[in-house]
């Protein structure tokens, strides 16, 4: 079990991520996250995965898409820092992301296959991380601010539960 992260081990913008993890974080929740993601999704139609809940909104599509990036590049992060990265690490324009993806052309359970398969290797990652624990303060620079392996690991928990509540509370799923 990790201990939750400093304020000074992040950029305050992932605040409302890293207070979406529950104090007992392990990879148990990580492992069961995406199933509940999963789960919220899998029944929809290819129609039905093309709502958005405001015309300027992404679709369901989009945010499994989304979610799927932010993790990607959050893992490649994770490695970086927990390498003993010196550069920084660039930052990401979401939407800009999301608009050059075409996720609405690709089926829902591509796009779900997508995700488990991401959410595995980054669980690979951080179990082998598990293995050294003073890798866990590890400290890099992502988008001009610092950044410990551990805030990492938090921000993606918190950006996958941040994007659930989403899809409950703004696109109807249960």
């Amino acid at each position: 079990m990790l201990e939750r992260p400093r304020e000074d081990e992040y950029n305050s913008f992932y605040r409302r991520y890293i207070d979406l993890v529950p104090d007992d974080f392990n990879n148990t929740i990580l492992e069961e996250q995406v199933n509940t993601t999963i789960a919220l999704v899998k029944e929809l139609t290819e129609e039905q995965a093309l709502f958005r809940y405001e015309p300027e909104k992404w679709t369901i599509k989009e945010v499994i898409g989304h979610m799927t990036d932010t993790e990607r590049i959050m893992a490649y992060r994770l490695l970086s820092v927990a390498r003993g990265e010196k550069v920084e690490l660039p930052g990401f324009d979401q939407d800009d992301y999301v608009k050059k993806a075409d996720f609405n052309e690709r089926a829902l359970s591509e796009l779900l296959d997508d995700l488990k398969v991401v959410r595995a290797s980054t669980l690979r990652l951080i179990k082998g991380i598990d293995n050294a624990p003073d890798v866990w303060l590890r400290t890099g620079t992502a988008n001009g601010s610092p950044l410990t392996v551990c805030a990492i690991a938090y921000i993606i928990a918190g950006h996958e539960r941040h994007h659930q509540q989403l899809l409950q509370e703004r696109y109807g799923l249960r």
